[in-house]
């Protein structure tokens, strides 16, 4: 630690460190554009010069590292005569259209020429101006004469991103940032380039020109995509939601969201929102009231029951849906007497576990691994926030090793990648275990060969201190899923790696928190979906698209088909639609990967006569005449689910949460079919209707992710 004096206040701060950092460190504000706590320092706006005793000219705080005893003045004259004659320079060629910017209001450029500007300018020539790009559906580069040339945004890509998708051509007054031979931004990231942009060179194309910011109101809230559980503001104007932006939390997304998490919202005011209860009658769809629905609903189901017995009676669920409307789901089909209930639309197989599987580790700790080995995951479509941290741990020395069936850029450096066809995944994680065990001298669990690959890899994973065994979205769906997790735990177990799944949903570990799978006797959802049962309700899913293979025509035969959803869905297979409120329209929770807790509320109104959809199944329990369907508000739903010592935010309960199981006979035979996988854009209801979303690269170029029969052709 040094010692420095910064505006006569004494600081302590790590050797290496520079003047910023010290600022920061006490709440002391040096202007800046080019600096951002998350990127490199690159020293090329020098707003941030600062009067350093014994220097000659002023010097920029950002990189100019602290010495012992070293003088800092931030607000002397000399520092702000300097400050204010960059502010000149960067206001020369700045077009003059702040009324008609989309970042007035909430533009660093402005904010700190009200400070730093002069009232009238020197310069008298004509401003440069730099001709527009397009950089595809989600960023507009319309107005880039606004460019002051931080390169924050070329930073994020290379560093974050890790893809350089825009650079700086030319020089001098020819520069400019571009992407280039007419390339667009085609990351999973790339929205965060709007926000670290202090100007309003890159704005969102799709909130373009639709309000300003001063309209706006803000509330917080949590994405429903993947399990990562990205913390938002959600900006509303008008009762409709605008614009969604991150919200900083360190454990959790740090300061960034995935695309996915900030432009899906488009869907929420798209023409597909079901806003009034339907029900199909001589093949056509009709509008009717909430109680015409409902009790059609609940005189249906008493009827199948009668008829057929409660265990033709079955809930298909999805993990996107909040913990409420996951319990209440489950326990309105147990209090009829079934327990055909299940969230695993996408699994081959359906082991029974007593404990929720999860991440195995904290989501921040994936920033400082030292050896990773990642088995069927696209990490960085599937869990974009995921391969952020990993691609920082890869940064600073992880060593990351993949097993996968293709070749796949995850835009980090890959250590070792073993590829193996899919249904040949058990034996070569076999592999791995056989080399893990030549290497300790011990006997494997499994007949394994030791390869080049998997020597490397073992050798690998039984060095550095922190380090984890990481299962994907396809291992959870693989036909031999628990042989994987077998195999996984024993490498975790002779590695001292943790050992946990990256699982694919906001809530895939609250759905097994609250019960919302078969436990004895109760058929699973690839049973269910075989046709098996004479009612169904389908909780937010569209098997089409979300069940390995599209099954859904089977469910067609069923007598009742009831589909609870905020959108048309599901139409050729359903005989009643219930509009239920998406996640900005209702309160609820979510359980992210790590098994943090998280709650958050309603943003705006319903759309038209959509209801919350823990009250839809409050309501339905109530006319079915089943106890304990009481509740007054979605937080006694939580309470009696078993959270009420959990408070939002924290980790539940750790006995609840575990990735070991007893008993698991490795097979190492080849299996029959392939895991189901999502594409990025095609991971659950609501982004699959975001049109700018599907206008991208990713969305077009679907067969070349794992496309399974989950994307239609």
């Amino acid at each position: 630690m040094v010692e420095i004096e910064l505006d006569g206040r004494k600081v302590d701060i790590v050797e290496g460190s520079m003047i910023m950092h010290a600022a920061d460190k006490v709440g002391i504000y040096i202007p800046h554009f080019c600096y951002h706590k998350k990127l490199s320092i690159a020293a090329n706006c020098r707003m941030c010069l600062v009067d350093v005793e014994k220097m000659p000219k002023p010097m920029p705080a950002c990189a100019t590292p602290v010495t012992q005893g070293m003088v800092v003045r931030t607000k002397s004259d000399k520092a702000i005569k300097a400050q204010k004659s960059v502010m000149e320079f960067l206001l020369i060629n700045h077009p003059l259209d702040c009324p008609i910017c989309d970042q007035g209001g909430e533009c660093q450029l402005q904010d700190l020429a009200v400070g730093y500007g002069s009232s009238a300018s020197r310069y008298e020539e004509e401003k440069r101006v730099v001709f527009h790009k397009d950089a595809g559906p989600l960023i507009s580069m319309e107005e880039m004469s606004r460019c002051i040339h931080c390169t924050r945004c070329v930073r994020f890509g290379q560093e974050l991103a890790g893809v350089m998708e825009l650079g700086m051509s030319h020089r001098g007054e020819h520069a400019e940032i571009e992407t280039f031979v007419g390339q667009s931004i085609d990351s999973e990231l790339s929205g965060n380039m709007i926000d670290i942009c202090p100007v309003g060179a890159l704005t969102s194309k799709p909130f373009r020109y639709s309000a300003r910011t001063w309209e706006l109101s803000r509330r917080k809230s949590v994405s429903p995509h993947d399990s990562t559980g990205a913390n938002l503001v959600v900006q509303v104007k008008n009762h409709k939601v605008m614009r969604v932006v991150p919200l900083e939390n360190e454990a959790v997304n740090e300061c960034w969201i995935a695309d996915r998490d900030r432009f899906s919202y488009e869907a929420l005011n798209g023409p597909e929102r079901l806003t009034k209860p339907m029900l199909k009658q001589g093949g056509q769809w009709h509008e009717v009231e909430w109680q015409t629905a409902l009790e059609y609903v609940a005189n249906g189901l008493k009827q199948v029951k009668a008829d057929h017995g409660a265990s033709s009676i079955g809930a298909l669920t999805s993990a996107h849906s909040t913990l409420e409307e996951l319990y209440l789901s489950a326990e309105l089909v147990r209090g009829l007497g079934s327990d055909n209930v299940d969230y695993r639309l996408r699994n081959a197989e359906f082991p029974v576990h007593s404990r929720a599987r999860y991440l195995g580790c904290s989501i921040a700790s994936l920033s400082t691994l030292q050896r990773v080995l990642v088995i069927g995951s696209n990490l960085r479509k599937d869990h974009p926030l995921f391969a952020q941290r990993v691609r920082q741990a890869a940064r600073a020395g992880c060593a990351v090793h993949v097993l996968a069936d293709r070749p796949l850029d995850w835009a980090m450096p890959i250590a070792t990648t073993l590829l193996s066809a899919s249904a040949l995944w058990v034996r070569a994680l076999a592999d791995v275990a056989a080399a893990v065990a030549t290497e300790k001298e011990i006997a494997a669990p499994a007949p394994g060969t030791v390869s080049s690959q998997a020597l490397a890899i073992a050798r690998s994973l039984l060095r550095g201190d922190r380090k984890a065994v990481l299962l994907g979205n396809a291992a959870a769906h693989h036909p031999k899923a628990s042989s994987l997790l077998a195999l996984a735990n024993w490498i975790g177990e002779h590695t001292g790696c943790t050992v946990g799944y990256l699982t694919e949903a906001s809530n895939t570990v609250g759905a097994q928190l609250v019960g919302a799978i078969p436990r004895a006797g109760g058929l699973h959802a690839g049973q269910m979906l075989g046709g098996s049962l004479k009612a169904v309700l389908l909780l937010n899913t569209e098997p089409e698209f979300d069940a390995a293979g599209g099954a859904a025509h089977a469910l067609a035969a069923s007598a009742m088909v009831v589909t609870l959803s905020p959108f048309k869905a599901n139409l050729a297979i359903s005989d009643v639609l219930l509009p239920i409120a998406p996640f900005t329209e209702t309160s609820g929770s979510f359980v992210n990967a790590e098994g943090r807790l998280q709650g958050f509320h309603a943003v705006v109104k319903p759309a038209g006569d959509a209801r919350p959809g823990w009250k839809v199944l409050r309501v339905l329990g109530n006319l079915l005449g089943l106890p304990g369907f009481d509740f007054e508000s979605s937080q006694d739903v939580l309470v009696r689910a078993g959270f009420d010592g959990t408070a939002s935010g924290s980790i539940v309960d750790n006995t609840l949460l575990g990735n070991t199981q007893d008993g698991t006979v490795i097979d190492l035979a080849a299996a029959t079919t392939e895991p189901a996988v999502a594409a990025i854009y095609q991971l659950d209801s609501i982004v699959r209707r975001a049109p700018s979303l599907q206008l991208t690269a990713d969305a077009r170029g679907a067969a070349a992710l794992y496309d399974r029969a989950v994307v239609p052709a």
